[in-house]
């Protein structure tokens, strides 16, 4: 993808490679506001980290007071759960840990449970029957870029693009961005074309292990997804199409993708490439 504004400030975020282009250099202080709010997001979320909100979690089951910004994000597993029959949730941290994407918890069994018998949410309180790791990377980062931009617009930057490593959010910026070959970086399965929203892709291939296992696991049999290799999510928000673009792995309820105004691509594990009718660019045959 092509610089699409003249200044790009680059930084790791979250373990990833991150970039914010925008017409000027950002000052200073939004630069450091951003970054507090990315330690924020890391501190509450992170399973990696020992101090994390998400780590006191797992170790004490109870109640427990999530922040004031945690609404939007489990209110959107709740619904990925619904138009997924289970298969996305937030509850497969321990899993992964056993399988080795991430640290492993004694406490917390590998087995992965179901949402009505571990946790109960009112809103603002998470009530945990047994321990468990959330694990919230199906739509968090996705997330952390809206709040990114959020941040970028409350400071008067009109016209930006937040790249959290294939999940972006752009304002008032036209871009062609070319749907990567999940087998073949030099290639591409087709272009969307957007000037205003969020993009998010998503690919068995970008975290694997050494048996060929990856990190996207059906909560319902514990194992990594098989039929899709990869898929591209398009939506006004990219907490949204981050969502989305891990349920696509699975044989998500249309009527969810539609009201949440979703336009995807995937390909199967057959190579078989499909898209809904209204995505906005081209698919190549």
């Amino acid at each position: 993808m092509a610089d699409p504004l003249p200044a790009a400030w680059r930084f790791d975020a979250l373990g990833t490679p991150w970039r914010v282009d925008t017409e000027e250099p950002l000052p200073p202080a939004v630069r450091a506001q951003v970054a507090r709010r990315i330690e924020r997001f890391d501190r509450d979320w992170s399973r990696y980290r020992d101090d994390s909100l998400v780590a006191q979690i797992a170790r004490a089951p109870g109640r427990h007071l999530l922040p004031s910004d945690a609404a939007p994000l489990l209110g959107l597993y709740a619904e990925l759960y619904a138009a997924t029959g289970g298969r996305v949730s937030p509850l497969v941290g321990g899993a992964l840990g056993a399988t080795g994407f991430g640290p492993r918890l004694a406490s917390v069994p590998d087995a992965i449970p179901r949402w009505e018998d571990a946790l109960a949410w009112d809103g603002e309180h998470l009530d945990t029957a047994t321990p468990v790791l959330l694990d919230v990377g199906a739509a968090g980062k996705g997330y952390l870029v809206d709040l990114v931009h959020g941040l970028l617009t409350d400071a008067g930057i009109a016209r930006h693009v937040v790249d959290g490593s294939g999940d972006l959010r752009i304002r008032d910026v036209s871009m062609r961005i070319a749907l990567e070959h999940p087998g073949d970086a030099s290639r591409a399965i087709g272009v969307a074309e957007l000037r205003e929203g969020a993009l998010s892709a998503s690919a068995g291939n970008r975290r694997r292990l050494a048996d060929g296992r990856h990190h996207i696991l059906d909560a319902v049999t514990g194992l990594p997804a098989h039929d899709v290799v990869a898929s591209w999510a398009v939506a006004d928000d990219d907490l949204t199409a981050d969502g989305a673009a891990t349920a696509l792995f699975f044989d998500v309820d249309p009527d969810w993708l539609e009201r949440r105004g979703v336009e995807w691509v995937r390909m199967l594990s057959d190579g078989t490439l499909q898209a809904s009718p209204g995505f906005p660019g081209e698919v190549f045959t």
